[in-house]
């Protein structure tokens, strides 16, 4: 069977599973997990059995952009061929994008208003079933709502950045202005350290010079007196001519 005949054959499946109608055709049995109403994004994985088929609805409104991606994380059992058949129907049941491969991404502008259906068959595999992550959601790129909202996070971004500027101006200058004061404080410091270096160096000096004039002085004045004390105790040679006298 060729891939052409695949994607018939995925068509006519999905038709018959009820994603040929609009938004009043949707099938009854669908669960509230089945059907996504906003426009976050939604991201999850799925396990598809062997031969399975499983859909998805998101809403969409004119002139939106919707956007699929899905990528094969594994296989198991006698499974050997990662390729996945994915579609996406508008909700008159025309087929917007189809893709069969391993990984995809499939975006397109909405043309209708409705739930979009996105199925994913593991026709490939007939005895082995595959784990897909999904990741799809719709950019409200066009709605007037939206673009208030979009002006208002940016206003608010705007006075927020504002604020955070300002901010981050007012800790700067406070910043420079204790650097500032930091800098003069450590300048002061060091003419404190440098003033004291050089009257330790002057107190050394003075210290070193007039221990040394005292020095000189003490010896001076020690021979001074052993001179005049050896002055006093001079004597002559005695004779029987020269007598000493009283």
């Amino acid at each position: 069977m060729s891939k052409r005949d695949n994607h018939v054959l995925l068509f006519l499946l999905t038709v018959a599973c009820g994603g040929g109608g609009g938004v009043k055709d949707l099938r009854p049995d669908a669960s509230d997990q089945e059907l996504f109403w906003g426009a976050d994004q939604y991201d999850f994985a799925i396990v598809l059995p062997a031969a399975g088929l499983d859909c998805f609805w998101h809403f969409a409104h004119q002139g939106e952009r919707f956007y699929l991606n899905f990528m094969v994380q594994w296989v198991t059992g006698m499974a050997n061929d990662r390729h996945l058949s994915v579609i996406v129907n508008a909700p008159s049941g025309l087929i917007m994008s189809s893709v069969d491969d391993a990984t995809g991404e499939i975006v397109f502008n909405a043309r209708e208003t409705g739930f979009y259906q996105m199925c994913f068959s593991n026709l490939h595999n007939r005895f082995g079933s595959m784990q897909i992550f999904l990741n799809f959601g719709v950019y409200y790129e066009d709605s007037k709502d939206l673009k208030k909202e979009e002006e208002l996070k940016k206003e608010e971004e705007r006075e927020h950045l504002n604020s955070t500027i300002s901010t981050m101006e007012e800790s700067f200058n406070r910043l420079q202005v204790s650097m500032f004061h930091m800098w003069r404080y450590y300048n002061i410091e060091r003419m404190r350290r440098g003033t004291d270096y050089f009257l330790l160096q002057s107190n050394s000096s003075y210290v070193s010079t007039w221990s040394a004039v005292q020095s000189f002085v003490i010896i001076m004045a020690g021979y001074l007196q052993l001179y005049f004390l050896k002055r006093l105790f001079v004597t002559k040679p005695t004779t029987e001519q020269e007598k000493p006298r009283c």
